[in-house]
């Protein structure tokens, strides 16, 4: 186990909070705001983890092995004997790609689960624990009258990844008294995010690729308006709730792809449609090689279902009524902060 603690005498008044998968996009945004609110802050990384977007000097590090329980519960005991328990968990570790399909479960169910498991027999359960689920678990929506998907819809998961979320959403309801928020964002996007940010380069080089012929229709949440929601539902002490999270409408592609132009200041952009066909050949390909190479890769079979649905509209009225969400950020306002940042750190 991996610290870089503040031992000064404030430790102890602070609430602590822990964000694990901290070196990640979504999770160094956490780890910001948590230090913007005066949390005593725990990242939660491995040794290999990049800390680029954590050098804040007041974030302590911590490095748990969420592979093995009774190693876990070792140095969670370890830790609170020094520090005390944390107060807050935000459990924000998980995979998106893999070489190994085997891996989504593995790590986005299995370590969750040694997790909660290794913090109920240490006696150390925090007041809540928020798990960062996916719009994903839910499976495709409806695609023939584009109603939105809701939180009472039946979960029909069609990807490894889905199906890794749903169980632990799953794993975590079926808990008596255990204090967890579920958050199902749909696609996230801001600074520091990779992988929209090849659509950005692809319409920079003046292409536009989208696939498939039917009208589809696609939602996003800023990252900023995702953590927001995380310390507003910290604010109000929830519990034993889940929420979808978005912007409160939709876009096509082009739409999408417009706003990226316009802040490109790409004059002319060639619109490319995909058949899905050819996108399920590629994407098959791909992953093929992906295990040779054992490179993870981002266009593989998973990667392919999640392209090709048509309907990702969904109902936010829970996290409206509960949390009195309103998104700060549109799309329009999100690709402009987002473009500025990509040309600042001279990744456009």
């Amino acid at each position: 186990m991996e610290n870089n603690i503040s031992t000064s005498a404030s430790v102890n008044k602070k609430r602590n909070v822990l964000i694990t998968g901290a070196g990640g996009f979504i999770g160094s945004f956490i780890v910001e705001r948590a230090l913007e609110e005066e949390f005593n802050t725990w990242a939660g990384i491995r040794k290999t983890t990049s800390r680029e977007f954590l050098t804040d000097e007041r974030i302590n590090f911590i490095d748990l092995p969420f592979y093995d329980k009774e190693k876990l519960q070792s140095a969670i005991t370890q830790h609170i004997e020094k520090y005390g328990k944390w107060d807050i968990i935000i459990h924000n570790l998980g995979i998106t790609k893999t070489n190994d399909i085997n891996d989504f479960e593995k790590i986005n169910y299995g370590f969750c689960r040694n997790f909660i498991e290794a913090l109920i027999e240490t006696d150390s359960v925090p007041e809540q624990f928020f798990v960062m689920s996916s719009l994903s678990s839910f499976g495709p929506g409806d695609e023939k009258n584009m109603t939105p998907i809701t939180l009472c819809d039946e979960q029909t998961p069609n990807t490894a990844y889905g199906r890794s979320k749903l169980k632990t959403e799953q794993y975590l309801r079926s808990l008596d008294n255990f204090p967890y928020i579920i958050l199902c964002p749909t696609g996230v996007y801001g600074p520091r995010e990779k992988d929209y940010l090849l659509m950005f380069k692809t319409i920079k080089s003046g292409f536009d690729f989208s696939v498939g012929y039917k009208k589809q229709q696609i939602t996003f949440i800023y990252v900023k308006d995702l953590v927001e929601t995380i310390f507003r539902a910290i604010k109000l002490g929830k519990t034993r709730c889940r929420y979808i999270i978005s912007e409160d409408r939709a876009y096509t592609s082009t739409e999408f792809r417009k706003l990226i132009q316009k802040e490109l200041n790409k004059k002319v952009v060639l619109p490319v449609r995909v058949p899905l066909c050819f996108l399920k050949s590629v994407s098959y390909i791909s992953e093929k090689i992906s295990g040779i190479t054992g490179k993870a890769s981002t266009l593989n079979r998973d990667k392919y279902n999640i392209m090709k649905q048509r309907n990702w509209i969904c109902d936010i009225s829970a996290i409206k009524e509960d949390l009195d969400f309103i998104p700060k950020y549109s799309l329009e306002d999100g690709v402009k902060e987002t473009t500025q940042w990509y040309k600042e750190k001279g990744w456009l």
